[in-house]
């Protein structure tokens, strides 16, 4: 099936909390920054997007997925296909959004026409020297204390009751690509690693993953992409020195290649830090992996399962 539109990349995700100042506290520990507007705390990095992250308040719970579409006409298809309608956005950056419901109950918020403001990437590391190459020459490394630098939200990761209804509601509205399908065993298939097709335009080796897991279907976590590995290291120590609640990391996956870091909010929600991941073009052929590649890492810390087994 032709999709009805290509996104073009991940939004925001959507959350609610009973106390957006504890929320605010961590976000801004982790590397966000915040503003509070109307009932509502907006979450932002250095890409100039008006908000990667918002939480809302009330009971804590996962609320939303947004995507970015190329225009307003892409929303227009989108709305004619599923029955919904194009809205003006009250939200920061305005634009317009459609709202569509998958398979599973998930809001998806399909955004286009947002006003972004300057983008303020600044690198935190400095030139390295390896063995071969010696680029930082006369210079030493001074980094600065204090939380990472969030860049752009990455990838959203959902557990799905049923792996192959998602995912072809998906692929069907975005044209969403695999990456690589995860097998618990030889011709079954759980989940797959989603990127999007930017024909010849390199995008993220995954904006959504869906997993079909034993665990209850929800949220398992969205990813933000830091400056670099010096600002993941330094993300990582601020936030061991606040207390927080650390899930995973910090090692190197297999599919994506990313360096990652995971941590929870108050709430439980985990957050993903990461840098130096794969970068694909439409033309790419899709894989097929194991469950154990899934959970397994090139080096660092074990999946939390797997730790203390031999």
């Amino acid at each position: 099936m032709v999709p009805v539109i290509k996104i073009l990349d991940i939004a925001h995700v959507r959350f609610s909390a009973p106390n957006l100042v504890r929320m605010q506290e961590f976000l801004t520990d982790f590397g966000f920054r915040c503003d509070a507007v109307q009932e509502r705390l907006y979450a932002t990095g250095s890409d100039g997007r008006p908000f990667l992250h918002v939480t809302e308040k009330g009971e804590p719970g996962f609320r939303a997925l947004g995507l970015r579409a190329a225009s307003i006409e892409d929303l227009e298809k989108l709305a004619v296909y599923d029955g919904a309608k194009v809205e003006l956005s009250d939200e920061p950056g305005g634009g317009s959004i459609v709202r569509l419901t998958d398979p599973d109950g998930f809001l998806v918020e399909v955004m286009a026409g947002q006003q972004n403001g300057k983008r303020t990437d600044e690198p935190v590391g400095t030139q390295r020297n390896d063995a071969l190459n010696k680029p930082r020459l006369g210079a030493t490394v001074r980094l600065e204390q204090g939380p990472s630098r969030i860049q752009r939200i990455g990838h959203c990761v959902l557990n799905v009751s049923d792996f192959r209804r998602s995912e072809k509601w998906y692929k069907d509205r975005f044209g969403f690509l695999t990456s690589d399908e995860i097998e618990a065993a030889p011709g079954t298939s759980i989940g797959a690693f989603l990127r999007c097709d930017r024909g010849s335009t390199p995008s993220d080796h995954h904006t959504l993953f869906l997993a079909q897991t034993p665990q209850p279907v929800g949220f398992m976590h969205a990813a933000f992409e830091v400056s670099d590995f010096d600002d993941l290291m330094l993300g990582h120590t601020h936030l061991r020195s606040k207390g927080r609640d650390q899930a995973w990391g910090i090692g190197r996956h297999i599919m994506g290649s990313q360096i990652f870091d995971y941590w929870r909010d108050p709430w439980g929600h985990e957050l993903e830090h990461w840098t130096d991941g794969d970068l694909l073009t439409a033309d790419e052929p899709p894989n097929k992996m194991s469950f154990e590649s899934l959970i397994a890492v090139q080096w660092g810390q074990p999946f939390p399962m797997k730790q203390g087994s031999n």
